[in-house]
């Protein structure tokens, strides 16, 4: 039987977990401390013995979100790799596939966010931008060594934008459109083996 600092841990990974998705889902503004707490299954009352503000509460589950994010690119970017993509390919097609433009609660929170971002706290502006500049270095690892140094910022910032243009228009054949438009720009300009393949 777990001891109380166990439980306690467990409680804290359930809200963190909770928040994570509430704040892809219903945006910053959104996350209710209760409704939180409520769907982690656990009382209103419990959560200062967790976090000392909201704010906080944001901050770690815009962490949460931001490695839960990366997580599923990254399973999806591997299935991409063994059916011989390229790595920007891979990466480009994982995020700005249908996938990630049905699921806003399970994606990328900088794509979910990002104009949110300056409106809140100094707390969660902090660690919102350290996602930021980690999705930005994600993309530039697998840019090739020909690309400039703003490619990676100009890259970045399509794939973000397109996945928010997509999601406004919706889960259509107008939001599927602007996905492949970004696709065949980012991989037209920078996928040096885009020549012997083609995205749709």
């Amino acid at each position: 039987m777990p001891g109380p600092s166990s439980r306690k841990a467990l409680s804290h990974e359930r809200i963190v977990d909770a928040a994570a998705r509430a704040i892809r889902r219903e945006g910053y503004a959104g996350v209710g401390v209760a409704d939180v707490m409520k769907e982690a299954g656990l009382t209103h009352g419990g959560f200062y013995a967790h976090f000392p503000s909201r704010d906080a509460l944001l901050a770690a589950a815009m962490e949460r979100a931001g490695r839960d994010g990366a997580a599923r690119m990254s399973q999806s970017i591997a299935r991409r790799r063994a059916e011989g993509a390229s790595p920007l390919r891979a990466w480009v097609e994982a995020y700005l596939g249908e996938t990630h433009l049905k699921s806003c609660e399970g994606g990328c929170p900088v794509s979910a966010l990002a104009s949110e971002i300056p409106r809140q706290s100094s707390e969660v502006r902090e660690v919102s931008a350290l996602r930021v500049q980690r999705l930005m270095d994600a993309v530039r690892q697998v840019l090739p060594e020909t690309a400039g140094d703003h490619a990676a910022a100009a890259v970045t910032s399509t794939l973000v934008g397109a996945l928010q243009l997509a999601r406004a228009l919706g889960d259509n054949a107008e939001g599927r459109a602007v996905l492949a438009s970004a696709r065949h720009a980012i991989l037209d300009q920078y996928d040096d083996r885009e020549a012997s393949s083609s995205s749709t």
